[in-house]
């Protein structure tokens, strides 16, 4: 069965819900489709005691402030999953689930979008599908002969998880390396800290935010940068083509949040970082210096991304997978937009806050495509 809409949305998370706030605004019709049996994107999939880095008042969708959560300065994925819940409810939005998208294709005046429970035909896409669902693993020599566990940030959920590896140390579980300098690895490493033998690892010295700054400094100084993110995108393009880290907006900060508990782990001595080990072998870890340390699991919290396989069809991807974009919109493919996978598809719109003002974008400048008959 085909079925049509003028806007197709893929992915039913932040980013997507951003989207059918405004496309909704506008008037113009749309349905969401989301790969998830249930409300909340990613966040359903987090380790068990995330929080956001900011408060929850800077943590919205356009629209409607998130609510604070009691007790929480800083709100946990289930507060975030049960606001974007809500959210869709609130604003009627048109979300079909799970109906998972297998590609997208030119068919003449449209774009065919063919899914797992059927077609859809429409006048443009929104491909909104984020990063989680795609994990990057860095090419770390010894990996694969590495014995003892080894998961992705996507993998994580709590201490427990660890319970019974190795020879339990006094008062802990297992020697754990938690791999990454960002966000989730202090805050993985700071979960772990109490219950394991910890060693975090980072490609530089990490850096911490004051303690009473939060991620609203992160936003405000990408949003302070749009200008010039504007006026560098060509040099930032090429660099993604080419493979070359996307240094930009808010990436570039490099900053750790203090959330509370990152600050006591921290505080306490039980947060200091090494530097990265150069290879794996079949027990452990290799130091620069030749010396080895046993480990019984490893995490790697070394980022995402873009997930656009279903966009395959299309042929838009340069090299090492990056679309050019301008703004929202593919250059090739005027009728789609990318929303929410990071700084090249708009400040901040991998984040909850940041994603509006692109979303509202891309709405904009679909409904003139579709006035002047696209």
């Amino acid at each position: 069965m085909t079925r049509h809409a003028d806007v197709v949305v893929v992915g039913g998370g932040q980013a997507g819900l951003a989207a059918g706030y405004h496309l909704r605004r506008l008037g113009l019709d749309f349905v969401i489709l989301d790969a998830q049996a249930e409300a909340g994107g990613a966040w359903r999939h987090t380790w068990e005691s995330l929080h956001l880095f900011s408060p929850a008042a800077y943590s919205s969708l356009p629209g409607w402030p998130m609510p604070p959560q009691a007790g929480e300065a800083y709100p946990d994925a289930r507060h975030v999953v049960g606001y974007l819940t809500e959210y869709e409810r609130r604003y009627g939005l048109a979300v079909h689930r799970p109906v998972r998208v297998l590609g997208v294709h030119r068919d003449g005046a449209r774009l065919r979008v063919e899914t797992d429970s059927g077609t859809w035909r429409a006048r443009a896409v929104v491909s909104a599908t984020g990063t989680w669902w795609r994990p990057f693993l860095p090419a770390v020599p010894g990996r694969s002969a590495f014995r003892g566990r080894q998961l992705h940030t996507v993998g994580y959920r709590s201490p427990r998880d660890f319970a019974g590896l190795g020879v339990p140390p006094a008062g802990g579980w297992g020697s754990v390396f938690v791999v990454g300098g960002g966000n989730s690895g202090a805050q993985i490493a700071a979960d772990l800290a109490h219950d394991t033998e910890l060693t975090w690892v980072t490609q530089r010295p990490p850096r911490f935010l004051a303690d009473d700054i939060d991620g609203r400094a992160l936003f405000d100084a990408a949003t302070a940068r749009r200008r010039a993110l504007f006026d560098a995108a060509t040099a930032r393009r090429r660099a993604l083509d080419e493979g070359r880290t996307d240094t930009g907006g808010v990436a570039s900060l490099g900053d750790i949040v203090a959330v509370p508990p990152v600050r006591e782990a921290r505080d306490a001595g039980l947060l200091t970082a090494s530097p990265m080990f150069v290879r794996l072998d079949r027990d452990g870890v290799v130091r620069a210096d030749g010396t080895r340390a046993p480990a019984d699991a490893v995490i790697w919290c070394t980022g995402f991304r873009p997930a656009l396989s279903h966009l395959a069809p299309l042929g838009l991807r340069g090299r090492r997978g990056h679309i050019p974009t301008t703004g929202t919109r593919a250059v090739d493919e005027p009728r789609l937009h990318l929303l929410g996978y990071g700084d090249w598809t708009g400040p901040a719109s991998a984040t909850l806050i940041g994603v509006g003002r692109p979303a509202r974008d891309a709405a904009r400048d679909i409904a003139v495509l579709l006035e002047d008959g696209g």
